[in-house]
């Protein structure tokens, strides 16, 4: 362990110098000096996962929900008390709101709590964390391309996902994504691009989004219902 981390090394570990903290923590066994994960009993949250740095003090800190195992808020410190104070908060069932307010280093994804796993509430969650992962990007052109596909219904309704920076969607949620055959691009200044799934054929191109949006639309299998959840 780096001679940042003197506490955990006196501990024996990060889970239990947590524990000091009056938290009920599991080490990683692979890798007990940097990784730790605080357990709640909130069915709908994973426990909370605490992961120090190698070559300065600083940590992670990551809470995920338990349906997909997606973070929904995350966040860096230097300072252990912190960490405290968020695994206290989430341990707990502090509303994400609560605790971005309590703990202001940690932020949101954009995904809110599902706590019935509903598949279809699900999908509105992940439109949120795609809108806000595009938004933050600091490219422009693929936010249009995002909120304008929000704003189709026909799209709307179904999962999001994104790799390298292009627009898929899946009939079902997470883990297991079942693909419809279509992305979005922005990756020209001069065209929005439509393809059959991640580097398919161009079916069609527009200057706006809008108009791509509407090409996307009308590709659409005609028998697609509402989204279902991910299983094999």
């Amino acid at each position: 362990m780096s001679e940042f981390y003197p506490d955990v090394v006196a501990a024996g570990g990060l889970a239990e110098l947590l524990r000091e903290h009056g938290l009920d923590a599991v080490a990683d066994e692979r890798n007990p000096l940097h990784r730790a994960t605080v357990v709640t009993p909130v069915g709908h949250r994973n426990g909370l996962e605490v992961s120090a740095f190698q070559h300065e003090r600083k940590f992670s800190v990551v809470g995920g929900e338990a349906h997909q195992h997606l973070p929904l808020v995350s966040g860096y410190t230097h300072d252990l008390r912190e960490v405290a104070v968020v695994a206290e908060a989430w341990r707990d069932g502090l509303p994400l709101s609560g605790i971005c307010e309590r703990a202001p280093f940690m932020e949101p994804t954009g995904r809110f709590e599902v706590p019935d796993g509903d598949p279809v509430a699900l999908a509105e969650s992940e439109w949120q964390a795609v809108r806000t992962e595009m938004a933050g990007a600091g490219l422009p052109r693929l936010r249009l391309i995002t909120e304008a596909a929000y704003a189709a219904p026909a799209l709307r309704r179904l999962y999001p996902y994104t790799s390298h920076w292009v627009l898929k969607f899946s009939s079902t949620t997470r883990p297991f994504l079942r693909d419809v055959g279509l992305s979005l691009w922005a990756e020209a200044e001069d065209a929005f691009v439509v393809r059959s799934r991640y580097l398919g054929d161009v079916i069609g191109e527009s200057t706006t989004a809008e108009d791509a949006v509407a090409i996307a639309v009308r590709q659409l299998p005609p028998d697609l219902g509402l989204v279902t959840a991910g299983t094999e």
